[in-house]
């Protein structure tokens, strides 16, 4: 978000696959914005079934193109959305984290789009600033923070509980664990988790300590490495950032970034992975495990009704696994036995809210339990905590209580960092 605003030095001192992660302004790799306009052709037979819809009209605002998971995976929740409300879009990709995004937001308003969407956390001043200027359209935003504090009736946030998603690919990863150790390829004491990371950010955060929880759950001997490359999308640094784990003994790589490059990396050296935002398994047959992700069609199919309705939209949504807004895929080949069954009863217990992700009982930071922590929820240049998270003993991550995006910033015991420079 698929990213958040704290660096964790303020910690220290807080495939082709499909995807989560919000995007940074450092993105350089591609600049030249492309404008790609679609009509849906069947307009005219969805309208039949979902005619409140059809005078809608929606524009996506994509940092990158279909070549990133991360983008790839918004683009297709729009496009299933909108065809199945038999609404017109327009997709807009390569947009920067910069003025360019203003640019965009606004000849989308201009072309008569009732909704705006932008799915990069660089994004999120730029769409605000279009806002105001366009208060009769809806302006839309994945992994942003500052609706709750803007205040404008026409700017809304959005993210999913995908710490989730992340804790249960990481059942599947400690299931892994416990097979290898069983079989003699490892000893208790090996079982060293790889994590690739983009940015210090709270998202990134979140997102290791929510898999390495849900490793350790099953596989309670688990530790994990963390290595970043400063960048969202970056083929070679994420493969060189998955080798340099697989040297540094890791035996089971995962990752928060969006191409290729750890999966490769790990299937040219045999060594497991979970992916994210998608499957894997066709490029990496023989290391692919699993992949959790957000699926956005819901959040999108949930926009166009509330303008199409005169509804309200919320100032921050947050999809759930409930909502089908989280999801895993299928498992690959390389997923132990019983992973399935030990996914669908932490699943189950999650739903029943009897198992919480950040349950303070399962970690501690510098040796000690959390009975309070005050999380900065409400964003302020200096980055004030402002509010108390710790609820009924579990940390509140994401929630309709506070706000959508992450902000569980907090280092664990049993997680090192290889670098902390992002």
């Amino acid at each position: 978000m698929k990213r958040l605003k704290k660096a964790l030095s303020l910690v220290l001192a807080s495939a082709m696959t499909l995807a989560m992660v919000a995007c940074s302004s450092t993105e350089t790799a591609q600049t030249t914005a492309e404008t790609v306009e679609t009509e849906n052709t069947d307009t005219q037979t969805a309208a039949e079934e979902t005619v409140v819809a059809s005078d809608v009209k929606v524009g996506f605002i994509f940092l990158h193109d279909e070549n990133s998971t991360y983008d790839l995976n918004f683009i297709n929740g729009a496009q299933e959305a909108c065809e199945a409300a038999g609404v017109e879009y327009m997709l807009k990709t390569n947009i920067p984290e910069g003025q360019e995004c203003y640019e965009a937001a606004c000849e989308l308003a201009d072309a008569g789009c009732d909704i705006v969407f932008a799915d990069s956390f660089g994004h999120e001043d730029y769409m605000i600033e279009a806002a105001k200027e366009y208060p009769e359209v809806q302006f839309c935003h994945a992994t942003g923070t500052k609706a709750h504090t803007e205040g404008l009736s026409n700017y809304h946030n959005a993210f999913a509980t995908i710490y989730e998603g992340r804790y249960l690919a990481g059942i599947a990863a400690g299931m892994k664990l416990n097979e290898m150790i069983e079989n003699g390829e490892i000893t208790e004491d090996q079982a060293k988790i790889g994590y690739v990371g983009a940015y210090t950010y709270a998202e990134v955060i979140s997102g290791y300590t929510s898999f390495f929880l849900g490793a350790r759950s099953v596989c309670p001997t688990a530790t994990m490495e963390v290595t970043f490359t400063g960048s969202w999308y970056d083929e070679t640094a994420e493969k060189e950032g998955a080798n340099k784990l697989i040297e540094d003994g890791c035996v089971l790589i995962s990752q928060h970034a969006d191409s290729m490059g750890a999966p490769t990396a790990c299937e040219k050296a045999g060594v497991p992975d979970v992916s994210y935002n998608g499957s894997t398994a066709s490029a990496c047959p023989n290391t692919f495990i699993v992949s959790s992700r957000i699926d956005w069609a819901p959040y999108f199919a949930y926009i166009i009704d509330a303008v199409a309705n005169g509804t309200e939209i919320a100032t921050d949504w947050v999809g759930t696994l409930e909502t089908g807004s989280v999801v895993l895929t299928e498992l690959g080949d390389a997923a132990a036995e019983g992973t399935a069954e030990a996914i669908a009863e932490a699943e189950e217990a999650m739903n029943a809210g009897t198992l919480h992700v950040f349950d303070t009982t399962t970690f501690t930071v510098g040796g000690e339990t959390l009975s309070s922590y005050m999380a900065d929820v409400d964003t302020d240049a200096d980055y004030t905590p402002d509010t108390e998270v710790i609820v009924d003993g579990y940390f509140a991550e994401s929630g309709d209580d506070f706000r959508s995006a992450p902000y569980f910033d907090l280092q664990i015991d049993g997680i090192s960092l290889l670098d902390t420079a992002y």
